[in-house]
């Protein structure tokens, strides 16, 4: 049995292991879908390329810390992956603004309510996730998007659209009920 007939899972205990190639297979799997969700957030390509090196490097790092008992790799993946981005654009408006006071740059971190991360941590994978948030109404839409490919706080989504806060709130979490609702009729399980 070869590496690509191995799960991600497996592939994973291997990686544990220091068996750089299941690492590589891995790597070929999920680089290009890394790459895909670290340029949606920062929108700058050398940026996402970097994110993808550096995902990639804490995965063989700290393969030690994946637990397979809490979801998938690719949630794991992902959820680094996005971590970083995330990271980078805070780094980015802290320096555009380093003389703010502490309050207004904790105002800046997004909503660690309940987003469309967690949907996405269902293992699905890409393309389905993205049916699903099409399916949305455009208001919708746009918040999740705003809030989940560009890290942008519900605060901040309310400035730039213009809208009161609270049907910022509203609309974020409407959108999540149905994706939720949309995921699960196709089988999805939370």
């Amino acid at each position: 049995m070869g590496y690509n007939d191995l799960s991600d899972e497996q592939l994973m205990m291997r990686v544990m292991r220091g068996d750089t190639g299941a690492f590589e297979t891995l790597y070929d799997r999920y680089s290009s879908a890394v790459m895909g969700l670290a340029l949606r957030i920062t929108a700058d390509h050398a940026a996402a390329e970097e994110i993808v090196q550096e995902s990639f490097w804490r995965v063989w790092r700290k393969a030690d810390s994946f637990q397979a008992q809490f979801g998938p790799f690719t949630n794991w993946l992902f959820s680094i992956a996005r971590n970083l981005s995330i990271d980078l654009l805070r780094r980015r408006k802290m320096q555009a603004r380093p003389s703010e006071a502490s309050d207004e740059i904790m105002e800046q971190i997004p909503d660690p309510a309940p987003d469309v991360a967690e949907v996405a941590s269902q293992g699905l994978n890409h393309q389905q996730m993205r049916a699903a948030i099409e399916t949305l109404p455009n208001e919708q839409r746009d918040v999740i998007e705003m809030a989940y490919f560009r890290g942008m706080t519900r605060q901040e989504i309310a400035r730039t659209t213009g809208e009161p806060l609270g049907t910022i709130h509203t609309r974020a979490r409407l959108a999540l009920q149905k994706l939720r609702e949309a995921l699960h009729i196709h089988g999805f399980e939370e």
